[in-house]
């Protein structure tokens, strides 16, 4: 497989700090003809689920041969370990830690190496930072085109991940919020193919908390401002908003943070 010579990046490492820079600095001293692309830097801190939905949202949308740096890493200096991570024609590099399960589970014939050959790595390395020290530089060496099976040892028991999953119960759909977006969306774990074959030619009618939604928007405008709305977002995953403004910060929702609230939806027919 030839290199697309990109190389994503994803982290929670902010831009306060020179890290992601620092990072960037030790792709491009080894492979000056990287083309680096940040996916995001604003992952919650250690939050491996988000970084897990937004890679596997992502990743596809870029061609063959790429190579995608995830370090979402709470677990750095530890027994965890790290690992790079072949599936359709991609390459993934990052920690052991459940952050490309989604991935490896979807595409059982993935490649899984457990990365020890330390002349791929930087010469010293720090306990705390193995995203500039052990991932960049083998993300850089791969994007030149060095094979997968040279950096280290076969694995076949990576770190899984545990990922909520919908389920029908009652005559309800029974889902959860799993990602609050930039935007205040409340994105949920109901794919488009689930709901369409749970509703059939019936309407739905949404409950979160104590709010009631009822239909599927088609876009985010279509619909009066404040007013809240449940929509398809574009992973394919239904979605509460609020037209311009942020669902995350509704009333009816309970104390504290939305993520992982359950959310039932209903056919109009069966709802009471």
């Amino acid at each position: 497989m030839n290199p697309s010579g990109i190389i994503t990046f994803l982290s929670d490492f902010g831009l306060e700090d020179g890290y992601v820079g620092i990072v960037k600095g030790v792709i491009l001293g080894i492979n000056p003809r990287a083309r680096i692309v940040d996916i995001t830097h604003q992952i919650p801190h250690g939050s491996i689920l988000d970084a897990a939905f937004v890679l596997q949202e992502a990743w596809h949308f870029f061609p063959e041969g790429t190579v995608h740096l995830a370090v979402v890493d709470p677990g750095v200096g530890t027994t965890r370990r790290p690992i790079a991570v072949q599936a359709e024609r991609h390459f993934f590099v990052g920690p052991d830690n459940g952050l490309f399960w989604p991935i490896i589970d979807r595409y059982p014939s993935s490649r899984i190496v457990h990365l020890n050959q330390e002349h791929y790595f930087r010469s010293e390395i720090s306990d705390t930072f193995h995203g500039r020290d052990i991932f960049a530089p083998v993300a850089a060496h791969l994007a030149t085109g060095v094979a997968l099976q040279l950096l280290g040892p076969p694995i076949k028991n990576p770190s899984s991940l545990s990922i909520p999953v919908p389920e029908i119960r009652d005559n309800l759909l029974l889902g959860a919020v799993i990602r609050i977006d930039h935007f205040g969306n409340l994105i949920t774990n109901i794919e488009k193919n689930t709901l369409e074959k749970f509703l059939g030619k019936d309407e739905a009618v949404i409950r979160i908390g104590d709010l009631h939604i009822t239909g599927i928007a088609r876009t985010y405008g279509e619909t009066t401002p404040g007013k809240v709305i449940a929509l398809m977002g574009s992973a394919g995953l239904l979605e509460i908003a609020v037209c311009l403004g942020r669902a995350g910060d509704l009333d009816g929702l309970g104390a504290g943070n939305p993520l992982g609230m359950a959310v039932t939806v209903s056919r109009m027919g069966d709802d009471s």
